[in-house]
Parts: C-alpha cells; sequence; structure tokens
C-alpha cells in the first residue's frame, strides 16, 4: 500500500513533467537552439523611410503602390506587390491627394492591431504621401 502511494505519484508527476522537456541540442555557449525556424518571406520586404535628418526612422517603411476604393465609406487601400494595406489618414490635406488609381509613395507604420470598420488590408498610419 505504501507503494502505491508514493510510487504512483512519483510516476505520474514525471509523466507530466516529461513532455515540458525542449530536446532541443545545447550549443557549446550553453543556449538551446530554437526548436523550429521561419522561412524567408517570398517577396521583398518594404524599405525602411529616411527621416529629415537622413537617418531611418526606426519602425517606418515606405510602401508604393496603386490606391483603390475600400468597401466601406472613406475606407482607403493601397496595393501592393507584398498586399492590401489600408491606409490611415489623419492629415486631411494628404487624404485630399488621394485619387483611385492613382499611383503613390506612402512612409509610415504598420499598425497591425488597430481595430477599424474597413475590414479590408492592414492598417497602415501615413506620416508623408507622394503622388507619382
Amino acid at each position: 500500500m505504501l507503494i502505491r502511494k508514493t510510487v504512483v505519484p512519483a510516476a505520474l508527476f514525471l509523466a507530466l513533467t516529461a513532455g515540458c522537456a525542449n530536446n532541443a541540442p545545447i550549443d557549446a555557449g550553453g543556449v538551446p537552439e530554437p526548436a523550429f525556424s521561419s522561412s524567408a518571406p517570398a517577396s521583398a520586404p518594404p524599405s525602411l523611410a529616411p527621416s529629415a535628418d537622413g537617418s531611418a526612422e526606426p519602425g517606418s517603411v515606405t510602401l508604393t503602390g496603386t490606391v483603390s476604393a475600400g468597401v466601406e465609406p472613406k475606407c482607403v487601400l493601397l496595393k501592393d506587390g507584398t498586399g492590401d494595406h489600408q491606409l490611415i489618414i489623419r492629415d486631411e490635406s494628404l487624404r485630399a491627394k488621394l485619387r483611385p488609381g492613382a499611383s503613390v509613395t506612402v512612409v509610415g507604420k504598420a499598425q497591425p492591431g488597430l481595430m477599424t470598420t474597413c475590414q479590408q488590408g492592414q492598417p497602415f498610419e501615413v506620416t508623408s504621401l507622394t503622388v507619382n
């Protein structure tokens, strides 16, 4: 009876914790290798956008594509080689430059967690815009 009270719980504990072990090999520095790797993107990533002083602004990217109207009112999309981007434009003077079918270059930052009513494209907050 004593064996059942001690060995069974110990065996159960070992069985449960064995699933949590990382079987990745450890290199000479003592750091485990990642269990998986990501593949490179199929298309080139957007370029870093230079700021006014010539240095790259952290997180800013430049996108070039064609403007299209979204299915919801006041929703504007940019279609480029990487997909659809919902343009979030807070400056009305920039918004006035946009026309469906126009080729534009925008600088800004992706906002993937931003909730919108447009339901299309990845939200992208625009800080500057050039009509090509």
